[in-house]
């Protein structure tokens, strides 16, 4: 089993930014690939990206392109998501997920662990 918890979400202003962690516990996750994924009131989650079990390789949404990095640092067992020049749009509750796979994963249903969510808001 893998627990994830997920801080660093916020309020901030649009333009701003943000950086979340996501951190594991009960086993390490190093050799697993980790989805980010948002989710805002009365829309379905959607992927926002994903990063490789070695962190060589990363995916994003093209509505974060540009705007946003995926790192990892295994021996902290925690992976990251900054978040640059944030648009209102952005407002949404953001997961980290854990997959079986080590490679890139976007679909939601091919990961298997879950974190509990952070709430980052981004104001006009």
């Amino acid at each position: 089993q893998v627990q994830l918890v997920e801080s660093g979400g916020g309020l901030v202003q649009a333009g701003g930014s943000l950086r979340l962690s996501c951190v594991a516990s009960g086993r390490t996750f190093s050799r697993n690939a980790v989805g980010w994924f948002r989710q805002a009131p009365g829309k379905e989650r959607e992927f926002v990206g994903s990063i490789s079990w070695n962190g060589g390789d990363t995916y994003y949404a093209d509505s974060v392109e540009g705007r946003v990095t995926i790192s990892r640092d295994n021996k902290k067992n925690t992976v990251y998501l900054q978040m640059n020049s944030l648009k209102p749009e952005d407002t949404a509750v953001y997961y980290c997920a854990a997959s079986p796979y080590d490679g890139l994963v976007m679909g939601l249903s091919e990961y298997e662990y879950w974190g509990q969510g952070t709430q980052v808001t981004v104001s006009s």
